[in-house]
This record gives structure tokens, C-alpha cells and sequence, in this order.
């Protein structure tokens, strides 16, 4: 049941629904409003994915790679190795380099220092 208040009659009812032509007209107005709403919602966040498209911001800009100066030596007059070694691995961390190294004499990892460019540490590799 609706109540109906002394200005309005059951002749103000919009014949097929509960409404009076007031409130008709007033869901007209709601509808319109939400139907602009929703169509400048969908331009602006279009319009929001388009600059983002053009005008790439710096966390969009594509990693640098990184520098190595080409004059720096990898030890102070070069990494000697005996006869018939070969460096099968490396490993950087930091400023240091492990040099996995493989000869005759067996195999051993030198740790470089690569601020100082020398060799700070030695380590034969043995097996039992």
C-alpha cells in the first residue's frame, strides 16, 4: 500500500506504476544524472590511459644497463694464471669477483677486490 499525502490523489498516479507524476519526474532526473555520471567516468579514464600511453612517466622508462669502465684492469697488472688454467666460473658480489679457476695443478677460487683490483684471498679446492 502507498500512502498518499492530502495534495496528492489517486488521479495523480501514473497509470501502469505506483509513482505520481512527481516522483516520476524527479526518477527522470536521478537517471539522466547517473547516465552522465557513467559516460564522464568512461572519458576520463580513457582519457587517463591515453596520456598514460603518451607521456610515459619515469618509473615506465625502460632499466639502463650498467656501466663498465672499459680502461679499469681486473687486477693491478692484470690476473696471471699458470699454464693451461682456465677460469670455468665467476661470481660477483658487491665489489668482490670469485674466480673459479681449473688447471694441472688442480683447481682454486681467487677472491678479487675489485675497489683495490687485487687478489685478497686464495682458496685451493681439494677432494677427499
Amino acid at each position: 500500500m502507498q500512502i498518499m499525502t492530502e495534495t496528492e490523489s489517486q488521479s495523480d498516479v501514473v497509470p501502469g506504476t505506483v509513482f505520481t507524476e512527481r516522483q516520476v519526474g524527479i526518477l527522470k532526473k536521478v537517471v539522466i544524472a547517473m547516465g552522465v555520471l557513467l559516460v564522464a567516468g568512461f572519458i576520463l579514464v580513457i582519457s587517463v590511459i591515453v596520456y598514460q600511453a603518451t607521456n610515459p612517466g619515469e618509473s615506465a622508462q625502460p632499466p639502463r644497463a650498467a656501466s663498465v669502465p672499459d680502461a679499469v684492469p681486473l687486477v693491478q697488472g692484470g690476473l696471471h694464471l699458470p699454464k693451461e688454467t682456465v677460469i670455468t666460473h665467476m661470481a660477483l658480489d658487491d665489489n668482490r669477483l670469485a674466480v673459479h679457476l681449473t688447471g694441472p695443478a688442480g683447481e682454486e677460487i681467487r677472491i678479487i677486490d675489485l675497489g683495490t683490483q687485487s687478489v685478497i684471498s686464495t682458496i685451493r679446492v681439494t677432494s677427499d
